[in-house]
């Protein structure tokens, strides 16, 4: 009786602590989807809000859908690793930009432009994402939206703050010894795929596994 006792009460704790951890990555997601909107509208009194929260809402709810579907664990270069032996068949970061794109560029957005960003494209450390405009908005003053770079938990900033693919060049320090951000970011747009986004050109084959891939 009292092993049973235990057994039930271990399963309950498991299913109270679950439900703990459940109920704050919602409601982390929830105010990221919140926030990245705000964001979206305020690069532009041109912008309409419904676009904004539709695409915060998509890109949010497919980053995490896409993980499952990718069946991501523990990080996303031990999923790389998985890709390069055939133990799994996608999760790369082009992966996400190419699926979540494929969605959002079938929405069709009037305020928005859809935008594809590569850091050291071919190179061993290429990394992909998507950046999202206004319209007649230079790529450097959207906003990346990375599904890869958290696992499925999506990664959004503006390009000039993305300090991790910031010109490492270009940091330098205050009178207070404190680290200060230049805004000159490592992004670049890849154009062909741009114009696929917008729907206005071809797209480039799929990445396949490379023992070499960072992302």
């Amino acid at each position: 009786m009292p092993t049973k006792f235990l057994k039930m009460n271990s399963r309950v704790v498991f299913i109270f602590v679950f439900a703990l951890c459940t109920s704050e990555v919602w409601a982390k997601d929830e105010r990221s989807t919140r926030e990245l909107r705000d964001a979206l509208v305020a690069l532009s009194p041109s912008v309409d809000p419904a676009e904004a929260e539709l695409l915060s809402d998509t890109v949010h709810t497919m980053s995490r859908d896409l993980a499952r579907q990718y069946r991501v664990v523990l990080n996303p270069n031990f999923q790389n690793f998985l890709i390069n032996i055939g133990a799994r068949q996608r999760g790369y970061c082009a992966h996400y930009v190419r699926d979540i794109g494929t969605r959002l560029r079938d929405l069709k957005f009037k305020t928005l432009v859809l935008h594809w960003g590569a850091y050291d494209a071919k190179g061993p450390d290429e990394s992909n994402c998507l950046v999202i405009t206004a319209r007649h908005q230079r790529f450097e003053d959207g906003i990346v939206l990375d599904a890869w770079r958290w696992g499925g938990r999506l990664f959004w900033s503006p390009v000039k703050k993305d300090h991790e693919y910031e010109l490492t060049s270009s940091i330098s320090l205050n009178q207070l010894g404190e680290q200060r951000h230049s805004g000159m970011t490592k992004w670049r747009e890849d154009k062909q795929e741009s114009a696929w986004l917008q729907g206005s050109g071809p797209s480039r084959p799929e990445p396949k596994p490379r023992s070499d891939a960072a992302e």
